[in-house]
């Protein structure tokens, strides 16, 4: 922009510049007419360049490709440029990781605008793990402290546990809502086994646990999980992690166990009262503005179901769990893991692994329970294992009639 013709347009009155011929301005000050036109409109607030015309790249056509590669399965710029270099791609690698880079960027940018919540709305849900502490005698305990932070207040709840199992998560999560007197809209979660079920989940879509699932359903929460290029939604979580490590100064300054509970608790209603650097209040006075807008508590007794542990049986090497003095099987590539039964009214035991039901039978008196599939399958992977399949049949007929606690189904 020349600064001679801005300033001397600048002198003279908007209301002027209206009625002055432009062609004489320009000669005037030695320009052409079109400068003085888009200087005015500049002048008068009602100027906005033309817009450029995009560049094609090299990449246009593979843009979808990339950002599938990218969000769904968290590929590394490197392999997707090897991959799309076989569907014709010549331009430069650079260009590519430029792109990525770019689309991040953006997809940080949108998390967070969520990173400070109004009230009511969010609670953040983490664990400091294994945390060794030493009490006078010597003896060194490691402990795990579930942290929660409320997102508007910062208020904070902390519960020392030895174990970071899904029981225990329902039960610091129950106290965390008796603590709160209320339950946030939303709770935020890394990916933690407890919560996520992994064996379902991809780079860009996380399923939950389906226990977890129906917990938060009772509850009244939405679950929220951190998601790729978002170091910034735990932020306020993370940080009461790191204040955690206050808690190393009672090294040899406890005797027993419920002795560190009652530190941790004192430490718990202590940084409650200490003003938030982020806030410039007191989580504990900021809490009182935020608590109306939390959910009301909900039956606490229905939530206290989640928190009994299913007994656990160990399938044998005969592919069978045992259950009250009686054998039942389960298919073969189950044998070794741990199984949670079921009994129904109507004499129906339910076997599962990991949630999902592997095998019915019905509950006699009988020392064994086969079903014909299964009992195939033993058969064929230890007795068996060198016989056809005509054999193994005449071998099961055979057998199966001196074995009369078998019950087909």
């Amino acid at each position: 922009m020349r600064l001679d013709i801005k300033n001397k347009l600048n002198s003279i009155p908007k209301e002027e510049l209206i009625l002055l011929n432009k062609s004489e301005l320009a000669r005037r000050l030695n320009c052409d007419p079109r400068t003085v036109h888009r200087y005015i409109k500049i002048q008068k607030g009602d100027f906005s360049p033309s817009p450029r015309k995009a560049k094609p790249s090299l990449l246009d056509d593979y843009k979808d490709i990339i950002l599938d590669k990218v969000d769904r399965y968290g590929a590394s710029a490197i392999s997707i440029y090897h991959f799309i270099q076989k569907k014709g791609y010549q331009g430069k690698y650079s260009i590519l990781t430029d792109f990525i880079r770019k689309h991040k960027q953006v997809q940080s940018q949108k998390a967070t605008l969520r990173f400070e919540t109004n009230p009511g709305l969010q609670a953040q849900i983490d664990w400091k793990e294994n945390l060794t502490l030493m009490n006078r005698s010597g003896k060194k305990y490691q402990i795990n402290i579930f942290l929660a932070v409320l997102g508007y207040s910062r208020l904070k709840y902390l519960k020392l546990t030895l174990d970071r199992s899904q029981p225990t998560l329902f039960s610091c999560l129950l106290k965390t809502f008796e603590y709160f007197q209320g339950i946030p809209k939303e709770l935020l979660f890394d990916n933690m086994k407890t919560v996520v079920d992994y064996s379902r989940s991809t780079f860009s879509k996380v399923e939950l646990n389906e226990r977890f699932r129906y917990f938060a359903a009772d509850a009244g929460f939405q679950t929220i999980t951190c998601r790729p290029y978002r170091p910034q939604t735990k932020g306020k979580v993370e940080s009461l992690a790191k204040l955690t490590d206050r808690l190393l100064v009672y090294n040899e300054e406890f005797d027993t166990l419920e002795d560190l509970e009652q530190l941790v608790d004192s430490f718990n209603e202590e940084i409650n009262q200490e003003i938030s650097q982020a806030t410039g209040e007191r989580p504990i006075s900021r809490y009182q503005k935020e608590k109306e807008y939390l959910n009301p508590l909900v039956p606490l007794d229905v939530l206290h179901a989640y928190i009994r542990q299913p007994k656990q049986y160990k399938v044998s090497k005969e592919s069978m769990i045992q259950y009250r003095g009686n054998k039942y099987s389960v298919p073969t590539r189950y044998i070794g893991r741990h199984v949670t039964l079921q009994e129904t009214e109507n004499l129906r035991l339910s076997i599962y692994y990991n949630g999902n039901q592997i095998s019915c039978h019905t509950i006699t008196d009988k020392k064994f329970h086969y079903k014909p599939t299964h009992l195939t399958e033993i058969l064929r992977s230890d007795v068996c294992k060198h016989m056809s399949e005509e054999d193994i049949l005449t071998f099961m007929e055979d057998n199966l009639s001196l074995m009369d606690s078998y019950i087909g189904e």
